[in-house]
């Protein structure tokens, strides 16, 4: 039987994945590399990692899943949304890759709206607002603050699309990931000349852009022979990893809805048209699925809220699960099941990286608020993960307000894993959750277009509805569900009561 590998590119490794014809799941192994922040608020990655990692990975993951090279029929790939590669005219990189969660780029994002005659004609024009974290304002960075390496450049790439180029020595990208860049016309899947024009960039540094079950290029004899492939083997556009993930988790219909609990957090819905919020706060880019988009919401500090915690007051629960040898979250989260829900009052914002979703707010902080003597543990665990999870309501709010059809919602991540945190997220969220047979996300999704695209199907929705099912489902608690109704709008305010304090207190730590 056939074999597809999809390649994961991401912030802290990569992930290689191998799935047969039938969707089976066959080895997936990760290699991992460094982040580097040499300045606060800069966040770069050596790309030579990337490639190293997936040199690495897929001799790997053919010995693991007993694989023969000649078996393997395509290959997708994946990768961390909004990097920059940047690359001279001997196709060397020129310095280290600017990374989705650098924050560097502030007046780089006013220049684009400036430019563009204000927020809301930039969203018109590309579906969306300037944001740090997206390419565009990362190229301008260059050219404002690096003027030789601009002078330099002769082409941006993604982080998946580098190693697309290393593989088959082709310059391209699809649709959904060139989506954030900022500079696709969404609407049309085409690089936006407009846009282009008035920030004085020529289209000849960007990649040919393909639909993401395309195949856009075969394995040269040189990469073939590092990874122990026979020469040629397809490789298809792929997708940005949110994409990718959501592909991998079925969200391939309208009104099927995942939200992925994951250091950050992700509300993603799949639309038949273009759908736009005119206050840009949430993103509409193109899906992975041929001829259709998505609406995404993003939470900067989901998961990784917890995972703050247990990093930095958990030291007792991790000791212990050392002793018992079993995950700290575990008895993280047994402790949190022991405060009531709303936990007596207690909020946790979440903002520990600033946030996205819905506020675009780089200065927005994390925050107790309502601490009382009655409060212990058990209630500081409790209010991270419902303040987790109201973040990601916030997002699943106003894709019902798009008048997007919520009729089912998918879970995913560390969120999906938990009984206990699934319970929340459904009483929260106020209806049933489901979690798939699925549990791979971007590479598994990147490998079902690799199977897509070279013929095992006939398009991605059809390779989806034939290996991905929901084999779990939580109804909400109607008690719950009416206590966090309450809650709720309480969460709401407390950003708006805070907003102007955390520019101030921003500028007293940047002064």
């Amino acid at each position: 039987m056939k074999v597809y590998l999809g390649i994961d590119v991401g912030t802290s490794g990569t992930k290689t994945l191998a799935m047969r014809e039938d969707g089976k799941i066959l080895a997936t192994v990760t290699i991992e590399y460094p982040l580097s922040s040499p300045k606060p608020g800069w966040s770069e990655q050596n790309p030579s990692d990337w490639w190293n990692a997936t040199v690495k990975s897929v001799p790997k993951v053919l010995k693991k899943g007993k694989i023969k090279p000649g078996n393997v029929a395509g290959i997708g790939l994946s990768g961390q949304m909004h990097g920059s590669v940047f690359l001279d005219k001997k196709h060397q990189v020129i310095r280290p890759a600017i990374l989705w969660n650098d924050q560097r780029t502030a007046e780089e994002c006013e220049q684009i709206e400036s430019a563009a005659g204000g927020r809301s004609k930039l969203i018109r024009m590309v579906a969306n607002p300037a944001l740090t974290g997206f390419t565009a304002p990362k190229i301008l960075w260059l050219k404002n603050n690096e003027p030789r390496n601009y002078e330099k450049t002769v082409q941006v790439l993604l982080p998946k699309d580098y190693i697309r180029f290393l593989l088959t020595n082709e310059f391209a990208t699809e649709v959904s990931d060139a989506s954030g860049t900022l500079l696709l016309d969404v609407k049309k899947r085409k690089w936006s000349t407009k846009l282009l024009n008035l920030l004085e960039l020529d289209k000849s540094i960007l990649p040919k852009v393909y639909e993401s079950e395309d195949v856009t290029g075969v394995l040269t004899k040189q990469a073939a022979k590092k990874m122990g492939l026979p020469e040629g083997v397809p490789v298809v556009g792929g997708a940005g990893d949110q994409a990718a993930g959501a592909v991998g988790n079925g969200i391939v219909k309208r009104g099927v809805i995942s939200a992925t609990m994951g250091t950050s957090g992700v509300v993603f819905a799949h639309s038949d048209e273009v759908q736009i919020d005119p206050q840009g706060r949430v993103h509409t880019f193109c899906h992975a699925v041929r001829g259709k988009w998505h609406v995404m919401g993003v939470v900067l500090s989901a998961g990784g809220s917890l995972q703050w915690y247990r990093n930095q007051l958990a030291e007792r629960e991790v000791t212990a699960a050392k002793k018992k040898k079993i995950d700290p979250y575990e008895l993280i989260t047994e402790q949190a099941s022991q405060a009531p829900a709303g936990s007596e009052g207690l909020f946790f914002l979440t903002y520990l990286t600033g946030e996205r979703t819905p506020h675009a707010d780089p200065d927005a902080r994390a925050s107790w608020i309502g601490l009382s003597l009655r409060h212990g543990r058990n209630h500081m665990i409790r209010s991270v993960m419902e303040g987790s999870t109201y973040a990601m309501r916030d997002c699943l709010e106003i894709i019902k307000e798009m008048e997007i059809p919520v009729r089912e919602i998918r879970l995913s991540g560390g969120g999906a894993r938990s009984e206990f945190w699934k319970q929340m997220q459904a009483d929260i969220y106020g209806q049933k959750v489901s979690v798939t047979n699925a549990e791979e996300g971007p590479a598994y999704g990147v490998a079902l277009l690799a199977a897509a695209g070279t013929g095992a199907y006939k398009n991605v929705v059809e390779a989806c509805t034939a290996t991905i099912s929901n084999i779990s489902s939580t109804p909400a608690n109607r008690k719950n569900k009416s206590l966090y109704n309450r809650y709720y709008p309480e969460y709401q305010r407390l950003y708006q009561s805070l907003k102007e304090d955390y520019k101030i207190i921003s500028g007293l730590v940047n002064s």
